[in-house]
């Protein structure tokens, strides 16, 4: 069990704390921030809006209230009242001894604190600190609020309680912890990530290659297996039905020509200039927001595909998902509720910008994405979910009407509320209303008709007992209320 974790204290607030601060206040929890940048409120607006817009797509309903978010005067203010706290200072190992000394002092004797530290030894970090078993390093990727990946790496003098303690509260925030046995410079995941990077300049330096093509080079070949498969297993498949033993064999000497060059090149003032420079001109004038938005875009997309097949960081996300619901149970807006009208809440969301189309409003796809992603959540409800699909039934929507009443645009917050109208063994009838906002304006309306299949026959097939009772309990609940607007002249559920 992680353990309540309320506040979080955020030290440092650049590029990496205001991705963690996102993290955490988009997963429900409060943070405070200490930072002495004179625009730190804005930054961290903008990385906390970009991180929801991105999270919303990749969770939607499933994320929770969002957290609070505070600015804090002090160090000491941000971590006095903190269960848990991440330090995200520079990479100056004298300045993080001193002050990771002044949070130990300042902090609640519970607390515990994750460093950030893309390499720096714990042992020597905690050397200044009066209760150094309670450091340990929480070392993120960038997006932080979209990569999963965490390395915990405790020093000499870590407990195990605190190594415990970080990689519960990692996990409960939606991330993959890597434990690094032993210090090391650098620990897993830079250290090959510094390996290409020195031979990229090499390249660049010698007159090889640019930096668009580095990037290319990766970006369309061993990247994209990379980002599910790593390198391990992917020369295990390369091995054939033998393996890595025969790819070993078969590879292994020419892995030992000298092709690479692992000591980086003098970064001399030319370098850095047509480093800069093929840079530059491979950005093509496209800002940094606009490239944060589409690398989110790109990241949310792959993560939905490596979902869908349950592996590598899409299982990640689909565990996170699951322990979201599991956290939202019992919350009066919980999606699956009943409502005291008698419907089912299926949708909460506010209306994202790639739903928008050129007029400004919710495209017109978007409408049935919702209204399909309402019957999900009905479907679940009666026993109908991912579990049951993977097993072979499914129920599969044949007959499906939209009415469009209204308009909904940008950042409106938008619920569809479910009525079951009709079910038997093999049919479901639904009947769905798309409010917007405060003022309830109903602004579209769906009517589906599914009907039960044993997916691998491809033909109807019944329900088993305890789903059709389920479903006629949400029939018999919803009973009271008068016939929907609209329904009857549509679709009809013979006698």
């Amino acid at each position: 069990m992680a353990p309540e974790i309320r506040k979080v204290g955020i030290v440092g607030g650049g590029v990496i704390g205001a991705g963690w601060a996102a993290r955490f206040v988009l997963n429900g929890i409060d943070v405070a921030i200490f930072d002495p940048d004179p625009e730190i409120e804005r930054k961290t607006a903008a990385v906390i809006a970009n991180a929801r817009r991105a999270l919303t797509r990749l969770f939607g309903n499933a994320l929770p209230a969002e957290g609070t978010v505070t600015f804090a005067a002090s160090l000491q203010d941000a971590v006095r009242e903190a269960d848990f706290i991440q330090e995200s200072l520079p990479e100056r190992e004298d300045l993080k001894i001193r002050l990771l000394a002044e949070m130990d002092a300042a902090m609640p004797a519970h607390a515990v604190i994750g460093s950030s530290t893309s390499g720096l030894l714990p042992t020597k970090l905690q050397s200044g600190m009066a209760r150094p078993d309670r450091l340990v390093v929480g070392h993120p990727f960038n997006p932080v609020y979209l990569l999963p990946l965490v390395e915990i790496c405790g020093g000499d003098q870590t407990s195990q309680e605190t190594k415990d303690i970080a990689a519960a509260v990692y996990t409960r925030i939606g991330m993959k912890v890597l434990h690094v046995r032993k210090e090391i410079d650098g620990f897993i995941a830079d250290r090959l990530l510094e390996a290409v990077w020195r031979e990229a300049l090499w390249l660049i330096n010698d007159g090889i290659a640019t930096a668009s093509e580095i990037d290319d080079a990766v970006r369309f070949g061993a990247g994209m297996r990379w980002s599910f498969m790593g390198t391990f297993l992917v020369y295990r498949l390369a091995g054939g039905e033998e393996g890595m033993r025969h790819f070993l064999h078969q590879f292994g000497p020419s892995m030992e020509w000298p092709w690479t060059k692992l000591i980086g090149p003098k970064l001399t003032d030319e370098l850095i200039e047509t480093i800069a420079r093929q840079s530059d001109e491979q950005a093509g004038g496209i800002d940094l927001r606009t490239y944060e938005k589409l690398r989110d875009d790109c990241l949310v997309d792959l993560t939905h595909a490596l979902e869908r097949n349950d592996f590598a960081s899409g299982q990640i996300a689909r565990a996170h998902r699951a322990r979201l619901a599991e956290a939202g149970k019992g919350t009066g807006a919980a999606i699956g509720s009943v409502r005291e009208d008698g419907r089912m809440l299926t949708i909460a969301t506010p209306v994202q910008p790639e739903w928008i189309d050129y007029n400004e409003h919710l495209t017109e796809y978007c409408y049935l994405k919702l209204f399909g992603d309402a019957t999900d959540v009905v479907l679940a409800a009666i026993g109908a979910g991912a579990d049951y699909v993977a097993a072979g039934h499914s129920w599969y929507t044949v007959e499906t009407h939209i009415r469009h009443l209204g308009q909904a645009r940008l950042g409106d917050s938008v619920e569809v509320r479910t009525r079951v109208l009709a079910a038997d063994g093999k049919r479901l009838h639904l009947f769905h209303e798309m409010v917007r906002g405060a003022e309830e304006a109903v602004i579209a309306t769906a009517e589906h008709m599914l009907v039960h299949v044993d997916a691998a026959a491809e033909k109807s097939a019944p329900a088993p007992e305890a789903m059709q009772q389920a479903a006629q309990a949400l029939v018999a609940g919803q009973a009271h209320l008068p016939p929907p607007e609209g329904q009857g002249r549509q679709i009809r559920m013979p006698g």
